[in-house]
């Protein structure tokens, strides 16, 4: 039987059908020719709804062999209150997500960072709910509301080529080592970006630490606040050109965070004993800090009126403060955007990245192994690539096929496991099917 999350997220689907119903007879018989997402574009509204789907199966490797699949139905609107009600640069954007399915790397895998990224939060959730105001001829852009980071800082359109957790969304070290916050567990949170020239600008948010709106059984409006432990404060200096005024367009970024909420020693309790030979709970902490930088440079364009072309991409993070479960974490990755005569909106792309784990982290992992009647030789870092290809199947539908390799799964999830996990090797499948366009709500070609 359907599920009421899933009855829920439909029914909101229709009601946005209904409310575009409405608004398009005001002006369809004035535009026959138009289709109804440019209409309601013209009046200042977007719709957006697509699917994505994730499959994975390790055939070699990881604690044992499986399959699992995990999907997300998302459903957003954009409100251009300047065309709607004449407000000069203001906007709403709302989203809505229902999540369901599997895990592959917990249930499987065994390791701590997750094949499928839209594994998370797997029920019907707010999103973001925020108003933007920009000002100064738009050179200051301020958001705020109910949000979360990393949709606004160090996320790029590269990564989710990608269907892996480790590159897709964000370079995962960010989440290891900081309570930064999560799509689709919304918190209240903004940011304001100033452009200090066309092409140098400043960014930093703030965004409440809020470990309930994270949970299953949220749904992203625990807007009272209740049960937060503090905030996360992210910042950069970033470098970004587009095709109006680089033919090969590049972002460069140095940037930071600091979160003063609380989060758990990774080795000792409060007593400063192992916490997992004592039984006791791990110590409770606030305040750390971390870098990073990060670019992505397209190295090729063939032509300019065509999205051809190759992209080098790379990550840099380490950790400044705070007892954490890693210290640094690298990436490096290329897309190529078009691969075969007549296939433009294809790609193909190749990802791998590094993450290092801290002493204490390694420590923990040794004494609940130990203890448990192994031997305590065990890696101290974890890589994971994938190799992808990505296929237009049609204007609505994109297939892509996937290969990850995991070396050295860790286990920080399970310290007591008296043996290394086996390299895992996994074949994904992600499909995303965009039903704005389906339903004729796409918005006009730019």
């Amino acid at each position: 039987m359907m599920s009421s999350h899933l009855k829920k997220t439909l029914a909101l689907g229709t009601c946005l059908a209904l409310f575009s119903q409405g608004a398009l007879a005001q002006t369809a018989a004035q535009t026959p020719s138009a289709t109804p997402g440019q209409i309601l574009y013209r009046d200042g509204i977007a719709i957006t709804a697509n699917y994505t789907g994730e499959a994975a199966t390790n055939p070699t490797g990881g604690i044992r062999q499986g399959s699992d699949y995990a999907g997300q139905i998302y459903i957003g609107a954009d409100f251009d209150l300047q065309k709607m009600f004449g407000l000069d640069g203001t906007s709403v954007h709302m989203a809505l997500t229902q999540r369901h399915g599997r895990n592959l790397a917990a249930d499987y895998i065994g390791n701590n960072t997750s094949v499928q990224e839209v594994f998370g939060t797997q029920n019907l959730h707010l999103a973001f709910f925020t108003i933007e105001q920009k000002l100064l001829h738009d050179r200051l852009d301020i958001t705020l509301g109910r949000t979360v980071a990393n949709i606004t800082f160090l996320n790029s359109p590269l990564y989710c080529y990608f269907q892996s957790n480790s590159a897709c969304g964000n370079p995962t070290f960010i989440f290891k080592d900081s309570n930064f916050t999560y799509f689709p567990a919304s918190s209240w949170g903004g940011d304001a970006k100033y452009d200090l020239t066309k092409t140098l600008y400043v960014h930093a948010g703030g965004y409440e630490v809020s470990p309930v709106d994270k949970t299953f059984t949220s749904y992203g409006l625990n807007f009272s606040g209740q049960g937060d432990t503090g905030v996360v404060v992210p910042f950069e200096l970033g470098y970004a050109t587009n095709i109006t005024n680089d033919s090969r367009p590049r972002h460069y970024q140095i940037g930071g965070w600091y979160d003063d909420s609380a989060y758990g020693d990774p080795l000792l309790d409060a007593n400063g004993q192992v916490a997992v030979l004592t039984g006791q709970p791990y110590a409770r902490h606030h305040d750390r800090s971390g870098a990073f930088i990060r670019f992505d440079q397209m190295l090729t364009r063939p032509d300019p009126n065509s999205d051809r072309g190759l992209t080098l991409f790379g990550v840099a993070m380490t950790r400044i403060s705070g007892q954490e479960t890693e210290n640094r974490f690298y990436e490096i990755g290329v897309l190529q955007m078009g691969t075969f005569p007549g296939r433009d909106q294809d790609d193909i792309g190749f990802v791998v990245n590094d993450q290092e784990f801290s002493n204490r982290a390694l420590a923990n992992v040794r004494a609940a192994r130990m203890q448990a009647g192994g031997h305590g030789n065990i890696p101290s870092r974890e890589i994971m690539m994938e190799l992808t290809y990505g296929a237009q199947i049609t204007k609505a539908v994109r297939l892509t096929p996937n290969l990850q390799y995991i070396i050295n799964p860790d286990q920080m999830a399970e310290p007591s496991r008296t043996r290394n996990i086996p390299n895992a090797f996994v074949v994904g499948l992600k499909f995303t099917v965009d039903l704005s366009d389906l339903a004729g709500l796409s918005l006009p070609a730019s």
